[in-house]
């Protein structure tokens, strides 16, 4: 199967063989050259981690390998149980910890794992950093620590509540505006533990909460990406139980999508939309999404002169970006919300609580807030090119082919044309050119997707 080592953490398959899969020694590996880094940046001798997990199958034995894995090498680990990415990424600061490993394989099927990383502000660790943890595991130097040393091992069970208190309370969260609307709300939280997180947000906002899928087994009933294919379920229930919404959650829970009272998709890209539309009404200041995010982010911040500005793609550039622009609100297209009030992360409660926040106060269904906003519709191919073709150059012949137009080259070559526009990424697994699109119709958007395919091969 597969095992991936990233500078955000290490991802595989469960089963097979070392090195090729997630396996018990790979896990044990891992968190050790995760423990030994910590150990080594930080001028104290007691450090504290924060471990959480979602519902996966896997997650309880993983959970237990990174567990002795730290107390073996002198670290304490505060263990939440299941719980969300968000949450433990507020846990983290809260309990005053060095930093966290989240188990979970977020939208990846059931048979995948991995442990995300995390600094002692609850973010995740930079680039840099995970280049050294990466290169520790390599080296495998690791000093375990004397059997008087071992770390401490505790657990919390309040993780949800302080999570959900702290949401409760933000200034931007209206509590009784959302209450007096007595919102009916269909929840997918596909078999994981936004089947216990979102219910008790939604009960504390006082709505009425149909649950479907909600039992945390990691028996995914569908693939857990929240794209429109994976959701005719819960659009047929909205419909059939007359809600006013419906919100799906991936596995650990740091990405939103909406269903409208009409059982349409709101799309994934118009909840960081509707969100920030919410938010730049209220305050001034940045908006920020990454190069492959929807132009209509871009249009809404503009409609409340505000900033706008694209990061690389990846969570921790948006969050980079969001830093230097001090911004309001931030994110990415895939359901992200990262508002920066709370904590410098994904995260769908927070996100729950905005925007039925903002449809209360607008007054208006889920279809009408969504007909307000513009309309733009994404395509994406990929190009595949033979191993000797060199993909760097041919990225550099496009972005002097369209040197006229608004290029940027912060993260492949984004070209934006005055209608719509166009992103060209490398994989760095593989010979491919990814070709992201987004015009104001679908056909447009498949069509430029095709001509700037057959442009790149007119430059080979």
């Amino acid at each position: 199967m597969s095992l991936i080592k990233s500078i955000s953490g290490i991802r595989g398959t469960i089963g097979g063989k070392v090195n090729d899969n997630l396996t018990p020694l790979d896990v044990v590996k891992f968190a050790s050259a995760f423990g030994t880094w910590l150990q080594n940046n930080k001028n104290k001798k007691d450090l504290t981690l924060v471990i959480g997990r979602d519902a996966r199958i896997s997650g309880q034995m993983v959970s237990s390998l990174v567990t002795a894995t730290l107390q073996g090498l002198g670290i304490n680990v505060v263990d939440l149980g299941l719980s969300t990415t968000p949450t433990v990424e507020v846990m983290v600061p809260e309990l005053k910890a060095d930093g966290g490993i989240i188990l979970t394989a977020s939208h990846n099927p059931k048979q995948w794992n991995a442990l995300k990383l995390l600094n002692d502000k609850g973010e995740f660790i930079s680039g840099e950093n995970g280049a050294e943890v990466l290169a520790l595991a390599e080296n495998e130097d690791f000093n375990y620590a004397e059997v008087d040393d071992l770390g401490k091992y505790e657990t919390r069970d309040d993780a949800f509540d302080i999570h959900i208190q702290q949401i409760l309370e933000l200034p931007m969260v209206d509590v009784e505006a959302i209450k007096s609307k007595n919102f009916k709300v269909v929840l997918d939280a596909v078999n994981s533990t936004g089947g216990i997180a979102i219910p008790m947000l939604l009960d504390k906002l006082g709505c009425e909460t149909i649950k479907l899928y909600c039992e945390p087994t990691g028996h995914f009933p569908h693939n857990p990406e929240p794209l429109k294919e994976h959701l005719g379920d819960i659009c047929e229930l909205v419909k059939k139980e007359n809600a006013d919404l419906g919100v799906v959650v991936d596995p650990d829970v740091d990405r939103l999508a909406l269903i409208d009272e009409k059982g349409e998709m709101f799309g994934e890209e118009y909840t960081l939309v509707a969100v920030a539309d919410y938010l730049l009404k209220n305050k001034n200041g940045a908006a920020i999404s990454n190069l492959s995010s929807s132009r209509a982010l871009r249009d809404v911040a503009q409609t409340h002169n505000s900033e706008y500005f694209a990061s690389a793609v990846g969570e921790v550039n948006v969050v980079t970006l969001m830093k230097e622009k001090n911004a309001v609100i931030g994110g990415e297209g895939n359901g992200g919300i990262i508002y920066p009030e709370l904590h410098y992360g994904r995260d769908s409660l927070v996100g729950v609580a905005l925007f039925l926040t903002h449809l209360a106060k607008e007054n208006k269904t889920v279809s009408e807030l969504r007909a307000g906003y513009p309309s733009y519709f994404m395509g994406k191919k990929k190009i595949e090119l033979t191993p000797e073709i060199d993909v760097d150059a041919i990225l550099s012949k496009m972005e002097q082919e369209y040197q006229n137009e608004q290029v940027s080259t912060v993260d492949g070559v984004k070209i934006d044309f005055e209608n719509n526009w166009v992103h060209l990424r490398k994989s760095n697994t593989e010979p491919i050119i990814r070709i992201y699109t987004e015009a104001k119709s679908q056909e447009e958007a498949d069509q430029l997707g095709d001509d700037i395919i057959a442009k790149i091969k007119s430059l080979i």
